[in-house]
């Protein structure tokens, strides 16, 4: 019998949507399930994206070019223009989703066997593209004490070696809401030019900032020209998670010129979905406004009823829509199937996404949970109920 890769038995199963069977197992007994667990907003799309699909008149749904059409690039520029990132369109590839323009720049900058260090707890994708990518992720551990702020620059230096080409920041962070501050990404400037690396920045939350604070790109940074690479996406900041459009944003021409032979190899990104990606882009800024209000109430009933929870211990985001809660449990993956299985409240139970596989560094994260604040407030204090309700009985 033919044998799967070693790669493949590597690849790890998402800690987002491997409950996905239990979820649907309770929903035939007849329960409701608060979804918790991903990162799909209940926020609508904007009308201008949609009805950009409605009206197009095209009659072949051809190819674009590789990189993707030059007016949605020439938006894209001017878009990041008015946040402060001065870059053109031919520093812009449009990619599948933000995944693609991960694995772009992982194919780019890494060879077999090279590292990339990441602050753990991390996207957990980051984990299954790193071993498509035959990458070793090398972790360092940012802690729930103190939000998830960066480690110490001390630690990141015991961690390079001859085969580190990189660190790879989530900003804001998935799973942990934390927001960089411009210290924070100038300590990681010095460290990646002093050893000559590459910074890659998952910024795909950037309007995604609260308590007045404004987000801070890589690519405002001054020095790092050779050494940055952005990855973007339209799914959270357009509520457009299914158009699967995302783009790798440096200005290091040669990384650009090696990614779009990666980009070639694929054809080109979807052409209906720039398009509506491209009238996006007109959103007018009110939307944003009322979007951030939303999530910053949300997450404030989120974090408020979970302190009144003894034995939880939450951090508090400060951009994204993520969380993570440290729960007085000793396996949350144990604990996430039992919901779904076991236990409802007046027929309603909640998913939640165990948070061990946003680490991977083994036996770290497993009394943790992400829980994603994206859906309306009352669903919230319901699910934290719940999640009260349940801790009182589960036993490990």
């Amino acid at each position: 019998m033919p044998t799967i890769s070693q790669k493949g038995h590597s690849m790890p199963e998402s800690p987002i949507r491997k409950l996905v069977p239990y979820s649907e197992k309770a929903y035939k007994e007849g329960k409701k399930v608060y979804h918790l667990n991903i990162g799909q907003p209940d926020i609508k799309t904007p009308d201008v994206a949609l009805q950009a699909v409605k009206d197009n008149t095209l009659e072949i749904l051809a190819y674009t070019r590789s990189e993707g059409t030059e007016s949605f690039r020439e938006k894209l520029a001017n878009y990041y223009d008015k946040n402060g990132i001065h870059v053109k369109n031919e520093d812009i590839i449009v990619t599948t989703g933000g995944s693609e323009a991960l694995l772009f720049a992982f194919g780019s900058i890494t060879d077999i066997g090279d590292e990339v260090i990441i602050p753990e707890p991390f996207y957990a994708n980051y984990n299954g593209f790193s071993t498509a990518s035959g990458v070793k992720v090398v972790p360092v551990i940012s802690k729930i004490e103190n939000n998830f702020a960066l480690p110490p620059i001390e630690e990141f230096e015991k961690l390079i070696t001859p085969k580190t080409k990189g660190i790879l920041i989530c900003n804001p962070g998935n799973p942990t809401g934390y927001l960089y501050s411009p210290e924070e990404i100038k300590k990681l400037a010095g460290i990646v030019k002093k050893h000559d690396l590459f910074i890659i920045a998952d910024e795909v939350y950037r309007e995604f900032a609260y308590d007045g604070v404004n987000h801070y790109s890589i690519l405002q940074e001054e020095g790092l020209e050779d050494h940055a690479i952005v990855i973007d996406s339209v799914s959270k900041r357009y509520s457009m998670c299914g158009a699967r459009i995302g783009c790798l944003v440096t200005k290091n021409k040669e990384v650009i010129q090696t990614a779009m032979k990666f980009a070639q190899a694929r054809l080109s990104p979807p052409t209906l979905a720039q398009i509506a990606s491209e009238a996006a882009l007109d959103t007018p800024k009110q939307y944003f406004d009322d979007v951030i209000n939303e999530y910053v109430e949300r997450r404030n009933v989120l974090i408020e009823e979970l302190n009144t929870i003894e034995g939880v211990k939450v951090a508090n985001p400060k951009g994204a829509f993520y969380c993570i809660a440290e729960l007085p449990i000793k396996n949350s993956d144990d604990f996430a199937r039992w919901l779904l299985e076991s236990f409802d409240v007046d027929g309603e139970t909640v998913m939640v996404a165990p948070a061990a596989g946003f680490y991977s560094t083994p036996g770290v994260g497993l009394n943790q949970i992400r829980i994603a604040y994206v859906l309306n407030k009352d669903s919230l204090r319901k699910s934290v109920h719940i999640l009260k309700e349940a801790l009182k009985v589960y036993r490990d």
